[in-house]
């Protein structure tokens, strides 16, 4: 009987008005026309697989097609027009700013001042800057670090900083960055040297910001250090974590536990408006007056909601939810039945109007994702459960179907970003959210509200802090490679893909079935694809990455093998180019294995991104100039190479690669520093210069040469140095590409790897003329993003990702 019932009520659930279908369809077409900006292709074949499934399943064909297109449509062109906008200003900011340098101006706080590695991270209106003396006629937006714990909303102050464009990195493996920078609205960036309050605001958003200080201050008075930031991970949304912590919760898929996610925000508001509910059940005056008190506590938590939602840091999963809970709370408060599907529409329509580039902000797509399969895939999964396992543990399966079926959806977009998946995240979460939403989530909030009784205060953070650190156990437990399984990162066409056999699992079972093996053999199909763009045969190919203010490149040998020369490293950033760039860029080419790393010589901007870069790849030989070691470099250089021997790869030095090799069907020749480094001269001049040649073609790297080397090699090696494709020295310095050098090599194309923040005006105008005059074709991966030259040993082809 009980059987019985259950498929009767997912029967009436699937027999919902068609009204509410097309509000989430259209709300989803909305949000996707902002992906249908870079991914047209993909974002069609889900739309028409979103048409079949909706009209399929109600025969609306006509009603679906109109919500879809007129959604993607305006979606796309909002996204459009957001996207040129910022886009403009941010080229208006670049002409009257130009380099990185110190500047004062007023500052206006623009958003939710937040902690970030023990500084605070605000956005901000800058007016009246002056830079360097000089007076500039600019107003826009910022992203400043530093400053006092109690800024709010609405202050005004006067600021010194370093301003310079944001970093954004353009590579393959990441896509186009300018969606996701003009969704954040910034077109400056930098640290604060000093922030001096003129006149402090008093308005509601103040209100909370400064309550938002003063719970920051007690946790970090009351619980101790090593706890403290994920107490203030849970209550306040700010995510400070310890890098090792950081890593436990992401690697154990509990990360969603330290974050203000939208499911959190629904359980708190849903107890505490039943809380109120309750309460006011009990007051006589309301039953007298005939006053429905579930209607009044709905009206009271609409207000409520969004205070909170606002306390809690306003990320993306949380306002999509608080919109979601409005749309509830609305209609409960009318006296209407309420309907999660076509609120959870409502929700992202209304984060969609509000900022048409949301898609491009994870947390709020992890969300959807989430919230789209509990309510598709969380209560009949429950049911299938509970049907096969013994009584004893069937509660447990219902907590189980509702992890599952909230991961489902958010697996493809995980995997976008991380190299693993946790196969112990549900039985992680079966342990940990009982004790982190049902103990430390409590205690923590309460203790927010207990800094006028500091014993009572203390204990609950000492409480609390049990709780958290169980919570991080399970977290450190589950986080082991052996409980995570390493996948590719998948293609926009895959995660297209995967987006129809999703919802198509939610519509009728005979299509599920047909839809899952054509999506799944699909998905196999796009894979070999992926496999030998990622290691062509027969071609000489070089992406030179985009890495800041650093050097990368990824060389793909014509028999499929590959070499990396450098790895990039952003000095003085938070930006990890090695976990950023190098990793998801061999990682999206499927490659496992690398014939060769090559270090060009001991400077962070090129070794700093390899120790992190490499981690998930087997490495052949290791090649470097040794006058790292020998000058005993420390730091990251000193940890690289202590790695690399741990596990078991060579470290070559000149005296044994000076010379030609046969590597991979193409020809390698080390020209420098030949027989080995020179104590006279500085790392720079010291590089290790390596010629790549397939059949009539060549590339020519020279790591940071300067004029000192370029002599050197002019002298010994000057007949060897003629290639079509030149990686210019040094960024393209003052100090590099002399003209009798950029003569000898005779250049077609030339490369130079350069960061829009950085603060020596690389590349020089002189370099640039010297190039030009030679004929080569000059590109920038400031301005380009990555560069990829391509031989089959006869004709060359070099293409970029932003030109």
């Amino acid at each position: 009987m009980e059987s019985l019932a259950r498929r009767v009520l997912i029967t009436v659930r699937t027999m919902r008005p068609p009204k509410a279908d097309l509000v989430l369809l259209g709300s989803a077409a909305l949000v996707a026309g902002g992906i249908a900006l870079i991914a047209p292709c993909e974002v069609a074949l889900v739309s028409v697989g979103a048409l079949m499934l909706v009209g399929s399943r109600f025969g609306c064909w006509r009603a679906a097609a109109g919500a879809l297109v007129f959604g993607v449509t305006v979606g796309c062109i909002r996204a459009g027009s957001a996207v040129s906008l910022h886009e403009a200003e941010r080229s208006t900011a670049d002409g009257l700013l130009g380099l990185p340098r110190r500047c004062s101006a007023q500052a206006r706080v623009d958003s939710t001042p937040v902690r970030v590695r023990d500084a605070m991270r605000w956005n901000a209106r800058l007016d009246a800057v002056t830079c360097e003396g000089d007076s500039i006629l600019w107003q826009g937006e910022a992203t400043l670090y530093g400053g006092p714990d109690d800024l709010a909303r609405g202050d005004l102050a006067e600021v010194v900083a370093t301003l310079g464009a944001p970093q954004r990195l353009w590579n393959a493996s990441g896509g186009d960055p300018r969606p996701a920078e003009a969704h954040r609205g910034v077109v400056r960036s930098g640290g604060t040297l000093d922030v001096r309050i003129l006149r402090r605001a008093q308005g509601g958003l103040a209100r909370i910001d400064h309550a938002r200080s003063q719970v920051r201050s007690r946790i970090d008075a009351t619980f101790s250090a090593d706890v403290a930031p994920m107490a203030r991970a849970l209550v306040l949304g700010e995510s400070d974590l310890s890098p090792n912590d950081d890593l436990s919760f992401r690697g154990s898929g509990l990360s969603h536990l330290l974050a203000v996610s939208g499911m959190h925000l629904v359980l708190v508001m849903g107890l505490t408006i039943r809380a109120l509910e309750m309460l006011l059940a009990r007051v006589e005056a309301l039953a007298r007056g005939g006053i429905d008190v579930r209607r009044f506590a709905a009206m009271v938590g609409l207000p409520a909601t969004w205070v909170y939602a606002e306390f809690a840091g306003a990320g993306g999963s949380t306002v999509r939810a608080a919109w979601m809970a409005s749309a509830a709370l609305a209609a409960r408060a009318l006296g209407r039945r309420t309907d999660p599907e076509r609120s959870f529409g409502l929700s992202m329509a209304a984060m969609a109007a509000a900022h048409p580039l949301v898609a491009f902000d994870l947390s709020f797509l992890l969300s959807a994702g989430a919230t789209a399969g509990l309510l598709a895939f969380a209560e009949p999964l429950g049911i299938w459960l509970e049907a096969r396992v013994p009584r004893p543990i069937r509660a447990v399966s219902r907590t189980a179907a509702t992890t599952i079926a909230a991961s489902l959806p958010c697996l493809p977009i995980l995997a976008r970003f991380s190299p693993a998946v946790p196969i112990g995240g549900v039985i992680a979460n079966l342990l940990a959210v009982p004790v982190g939403e049902g103990v430390a989530l409590p205690l923590c909030l309460t203790h927010a509200l207990l800094a006028w009784w500091p014993l009572a205060e203390k204990g609950c953070a000492e409480v609390a802090s049990g709780a958290l650190v169980i919570v991080r156990a399970v977290a450190r437990g589950f986080s082991v490679p052996a409980l995570a399984v390493q996948v590719p990162q998948p293609t926009s066409w895959q995660l297209a893909v995967l987006a129809v056999v999703v919802a198509a699992a939610a519509g009728r079972s005979g299509a599920r079935a047909i839809t899952t093996v054509v999506g799944v053999s699909a998905v196999v199909a796009l894979e070999i694809v992926a496999r030998r763009a990622g290691a062509p045969r027969g071609l000489l190919r070089a992406t030179f990455l985009d890495v800041g203010q650093g050097d990368a490149a990824i060389v793909d040998l014509p028999d499929g093998q590959a070499l990396v020369v450098d790895g990039g490293g952003l000095v003085g950033s938070p930006i990890d180019v090695g976990a950023a760039v190098l990793a998801p860029e061999l990682r999206a080419r499927r490659r496992s294995e690398l014939a060769i790393v090559v270090l060009s010589h001991p400077h962070p901007d090129h070794y700093g991104g390899l120790a992190t870069g490499l981690d998930s790849v087997a490495v052949g030989e290791f090649w470097d100039t040794g006058e790292g070691e020998d000058e005993q470099v420390g730091d990251g250089y000193a940890v690289l190479l202590q790695s690399l021997r741990r596990r078991g790869v060579p470290v070559l030095r000149p005296a044994a690669l000076c010379g030609e090799w046969a590597l991979g069907g193409a020809r390698v020749e080390v020209l420098a520093p030949c027989p080995t480094f020179s104590s006279d001269r500085g790392p720079n001049d010291n590089s290790l210069v390596i010629r790549i040649g397939y059949g009539a073609r060549s590339l020519l790297l020279v790591g940071d040469s300067e004029r000192e080397e370029e002599q050197m090699l002019l002298k010994l090696a000057s007949d060897k140095l003629r290639a079509d494709v030149l990686k210019v020295g040094h960024h393209g310095s003052r100090t590099s590409s002399s003209p009798g050098f950029v003569a000898a090599v005779a250049p077609r194309e030339a490369v130079v790897s350069v960061g829009c923040r950085n603060r020596f005006g690389h590349p020089s105008p002189a370099s640039l003329a010297t190039l030009a005059a030679a004929g080569a074709r000059v590109w920038r991966t400031d301005h380009d993003g990555a560069v990829t030259v391509t031989t089959d040993g006869q004709t060359i082809e070099t293409r970029a990702l932003n030109r």
